[in-house]
């Protein structure tokens, strides 16, 4: 039975990864799997599947904002979010 939830809950990094985006508001304006105000993690991810420069590019994204990808609605900058936790991000939503 331990098996099978091991199976079914998300790998602690992950959750960490989850954790930090809440904590620095993504989860407001964004869902891993639906749309909300932004995109779906999930969907970028899939819009980036293969490309090497995105996750320096999205994390630069999530520091300053950005615009025209998904969109009219713009990403405001995000001052609360470090380099680090930016790149940390950007590989989370990559993952999904």
């Amino acid at each position: 039975m331990l098996l099978a939830a091991a199976c079914v809950l998300p790998a602690a990094p992950a959750l960490a990864d989850l954790a930090l985006a809440t904590s620095k508001n993504c989860m407001s304006c964004h869902n891993i799997d639906k749309k909300v105000v932004g995109p779906a993690y999930k969907d970028v991810a899939a819009k980036y599947k293969g490309d090497k420069a995105a996750a320096a590019r999205l994390a630069t994204k999530i520091m300053e904002g950005g615009g025209g990808v998904w969109g009219v609605v713009k990403m405001p900058s995000n001052p609360q979010v470090n380099e680090a936790e930016a790149k940390k991000l950007a590989a989370w939503v990559l993952s999904q």
